[in-house]
């Protein structure tokens, strides 16, 4: 990320990529909180975001929040709260509280859903999302709706059959997809050599008739550019395209695991020297756009978000018992 002013040339203005920043800044830290609740027992599952946020926000960033539909797979809290959702919609859904837009405390937490903001929800089995961004992506073009559907998922999810079909029924369609994939290196305890014999999930793009391209998803800036040219295709009717993002995941698979058998904690911490919120940090300071004291103000600001997040989520209600059935079964 050395180049200097590298956000100009991609038509991103100084308070564009600011808050491009603060927005990752509060994926972190909502995150990091809910960590610390989970360890105290006051949440029961956390699923983190944590190293894979330059990724999320850059993608989101360049999409239309108005017209476009995002299917985000569970560690994506960067992607749908750069699409509308709030800290304290996400306290509500990890306090399993009725409030939860996602699912009135039914689901697990990372089950994203809200249908004002056109997060479409997801399901427990991985990739499901991926047939159903396609699926939007077909009726917006029977349509004639100016849209494109941004669809995420893990490495270990491009070998799922629902990926293949997907991409493939994309492919041959010229369907307004972006396939991002947010290779964070495990699947759970898997690395990713035991999980491609090819190189890169990029590689498979060709078999599906699309555009595919590998990016540093530590810098929020590489990622917006393939995002938006992925957009633009898109809308111009040239068909879908896949994204890979390389990071890192920062936690273990959720707070139910422990990677200390998977992997060695000389790999975890050169992985965090890596940090993108360090590394766009000092990007934004070399280009003088963030100081020290604008770091503190912004940090403050965003602990105040999570505070009043975290004190009215604990204190809201559960849904009642009766309600159990409720969107399960047609009234």
């Amino acid at each position: 990320m050395a180049k200097k002013n590298r956000h100009k040339d991609l038509g991103l203005s100084d308070e564009k990529v600011l808050e491009m920043y603060e927005m990752m800044l509060l994926s972190r830290r909502i995150d990091e909180r809910m960590w610390l609740l989970n360890r105290a027992g006051k949440i029961p599952f956390v699923i983190s975001c944590q190293g894979q946020e330059a990724a999320q926000i850059g993608a989101a960033y360049a999409l239309d929040k108005e017209k476009d539909y995002v299917l985000p797979y569970y560690r994506d809290m960067g992607v749908v709260l750069t699409f509308g959702m709030t800290a304290r919609d996400l306290m509500l859904s990890a306090f399993a509280k009725s409030e939860d837009p996602n699912s009135g405390g039914r689901q697990m937490p990372g089950h994203f859903g809200q249908k004002k903001n056109r997060i479409v929800t997801g399901s427990s089995p991985v990739t499901t999302q991926v047939p159903h961004a396609v699926g939007i992506a077909l009726a917006g073009k029977m349509e004639g709706k100016d849209l494109v559907t941004f669809v995420t998922f893990g490495e270990g999810s491009s070998n799922q059959g629902d990926f293949h079909e997907g991409a493939n029924f994309a492919g041959v369609h010229k369907l307004p997809v972006i396939f991002m994939c947010e290779n964070n290196k495990y699947a759970i305890s898997i690395p990713i050599e035991k999980q491609l014999a090819c190189e890169k999930v990029s590689d498979r793009a060709i078999g599906y008739g699309m555009p595919g391209v590998t990016v540093d998803g530590n810098d929020p800036l590489e990622v917006y550019k393939a995002v938006k040219e992925a957009a633009d295709r898109g809308r111009r009717g040239e068909g879908p395209s896949l994204v890979e993002t390389v990071s890192y995941r920062l936690t273990p698979h959720s707070s139910d695991d422990d990677d200390r058998p998977y992997r060695s904690r000389e790999e975890v911490e050169e992985a965090k020297s890596k940090d993108s919120i360090i590394t766009f940090a000092a990007y934004l300071k070399e280009n003088g756009i963030l100081n020290d004291e604008k770091e503190k103000e912004m940090n403050d600001r965003i602990m105040a978000i999570v505070n009043d997040a975290t004190d009215y989520a604990e204190n809201a209600p559960y849904a009642d018992p009766e309600h159990a059935l409720k969107y399960v079964y047609a009234e």
